[in-house]
């Protein structure tokens, strides 16, 4: 795919991967429509870029309010070429810190949100039989770790939608790409105090990305019209171990992982 010219949405575009992301695009002469709930980050990053941009903030979370940014998009812009679904939030909790209210907030975004905004551009995508989606996930999708139930379970619902996704499209001319990407230096680690605790220790041997990386192997995967993206090497080491000797990686993950008596309680977040 050549990215000149393309208009591609993006959610979560007010920080982090997001917005590098939207550099990385515009940089390479697409069109970004940037989508999260901060509208003045969203501008202040629409400022940064060298190309054409537009800000549309909106919870992605809700249905209603992406229904509408779906129709502010399509009068100002048509449909996308792409849509990238990297909207995430969540913090780190066991089950018994885990508010309901909360889990339902954490399903909503990134899961419910890849679904509400897929579907509120894919009818269109389908009839000029053309479009990409991309859904941006962690590796906590391919195996699971303690102290993370509400942020896991889902970004495994995210994996499921993404392969049921790319189930349900082919043959079509709308194509799917799977992004994970390991342990990513950002904001998220200073937003949700504690959640470095808690990633087993295994992760410090692993490399880590930037959100320009994660931007660079979101545009390759474009330009190259990839299925699935995996990086850093290390995670794609895990994965294929994970495939092959399921039950050891398990106990690895839980051995090295957070536990109750190890997490400190100042460092353990009070249920909302």
């Amino acid at each position: 795919m050549d990215l000149m010219n393309r208009t591609v949405l993006i959610t979560g575009a007010s920080s982090g991967i997001g917005a590098a992301t939207a550099q990385a695009l515009s940089t390479r002469g697409a069109t970004v429509l940037l989508v999260a709930r901060r509208d003045q980050a969203l501008r202040e990053v629409a400022a940064s870029l060298p190309g054409r941009a537009g800000v549309f903030p909106c919870d992605v979370g809700n249905p209603d309010a992406v229904a509408a940014m779906a129709e502010q998009v399509t009068a100002a812009h048509g449909t996308p070429d792409v849509i990238i679904n990297n909207a995430g939030a969540g913090r780190w909790l066991w089950i018994e810190e885990t508010d309901p209210e909360e889990f339902l907030q954490m399903a909503a975004v990134p899961f419910h949100a890849a679904f509400f905004v897929t579907r509120a551009f894919i009818e269109p995508m389908l009839a000029r039989r053309s479009g990409w989606v991309v859904n941006v996930n962690s590796p906590i999708s391919e195996w699971a770790w303690p102290g993370a139930l509400g942020y896991g379970a889902s970004r495994w619902a995210l994996r499921g939608f993404d392969e049921c996704l790319a189930a349900d499209l082919r043959g079509t001319g709308v194509g799917v790409t799977a992004v994970v990407a390991g342990h990513v230096d950002s904001d998220y680690f200073t937003v949700n105090e504690g959640a470095l605790e808690r990633l087993p220790s295994l992760d410090r041997y692993l490399r880590r990305l930037t959100p320009d990386d994660v931007a660079a192997m979101i545009c390759r995967a474009l330009v190259e019209q990839r299925r699935r993206v995996v990086q850093p090497l290390d995670i794609r080491l895990v994965n294929a171990s994970a495939r092959l000797a399921p039950r050891a990686v398990a106990w690895v993950l839980g051995a090295t992982g957070a536990s109750r008596a190890r997490t400190s309680a100042s460092s353990r977040p009070v249920a909302r």
